[in-house]
């Protein structure tokens, strides 16, 4: 076997899963939730502001999403003793994370794919315009989140050797990542902040603060949003600072969120090759 034939096996895998199908459904139902409601707000109904909310709430689905999908692939074969026969065939440790990767990767940005097919015709249907590259930028956007939360998944699963600790690694990491970044004023950073100016008076800037929550990928993602906006929106949802360093660049936060796709997979590799398997 190698990478591509242990893709495609997790793969078919996978796609047999009913809860794959389920949160498949269930994201689906909630773009087209959406964009049927944002033809009777207060202002002409707009694609891009609908796309703008959607990302809001999906910022906090999308990563359930991945991890839910991701965290047993390879710990739960751990546990259960199945690795040791993918490993007893012409494969190597690289092989099956990458493979697992890829296959998973596939089927998470499958899904949002799918969803925002389905966006796409609802809005057809239902506004007064579509701006296609707007809408292909922001689900491009959501399949590199998604990406990047398979590779943490990926990277925990690798890193793990049961269903336990993948699950509580990643139900931490989405929780540190995630829900304790989303309000700037309540976040671990904020704590940070706190601390180091706060009680130590170190007089550290803000905006080196919120380069410290922008290494989230939750929060990458975000500020990546201005990128594939128009002006109005991204003014609108991402708070955009004129007087912001370049460290702060909406580049600069879609670096991070690509470099998220390889950081925690290339570290479950490096964990998992010196794993007693037994």
């Amino acid at each position: 076997m190698s990478i591509r034939s242990v893709a495609k096996k997790d793969f078919l895998d996978v796609r047999r899963s009913k809860s794959v199908w389920i949160v498949s459904g269930l994201y689906a139902l909630l773009v087209v939730s959406f964009f049927y409601l944002g033809q009777s707000g207060p202002t002409e109904p707009n694609v891009a502001y609908q796309l703008s909310y959607l990302t809001s709430i999906g910022q906090l689905f999308i990563p359930i999403i991945a991890l839910m999908m991701v965290y047993l692939a390879i710990a739960g074969e751990r546990e259960s003793g199945s690795i040791r026969y993918l490993l007893s065939l012409p494969n190597t440790r690289r092989d099956i994370v990458l493979g697992k990767y890829l296959s998973r990767g596939a089927v998470g940005a499958s899904v949002i794919l799918a969803a925002f097919g389905v966006g796409a015709v609802t809005a057809i249907l239902w506004y007064p315009s579509l701006d296609p590259t707007v809408f292909a930028g922001v689900a491009g956007l959501t399949v590199l989140l998604t990406l990047a939360y398979v590779s943490v998944a990926i990277g925990i699963s690798a890193a793990t050797g049961s269903r336990s600790r993948a699950m509580a690694g990643s139900i931490g990491f989405y929780f540190v990542s995630t829900l304790m970044m989303l309000v700037p004023s309540f976040s671990i950073v904020a704590a940070l902040k706190y601390v180091l100016n706060g009680r130590l008076e170190l007089g550290l800037s803000d905006h080196l603060f919120e380069f410290l929550r922008m290494l989230s990928p939750t929060i990458a993602f975000r500020k990546a949003f201005p990128l594939v906006v128009p002006s109005d929106v991204e003014t609108f949802m991402a708070n955009v600072d004129p007087s912001a360093p370049a460290y702060l660049a909406p580049e600069v936060a879609l670096a991070i969120l690509v470099a998220w796709l390889v950081v925690p997979a290339v570290f479950g590799l490096w964990q998992f090759n010196r794993a007693d398997l037994g």
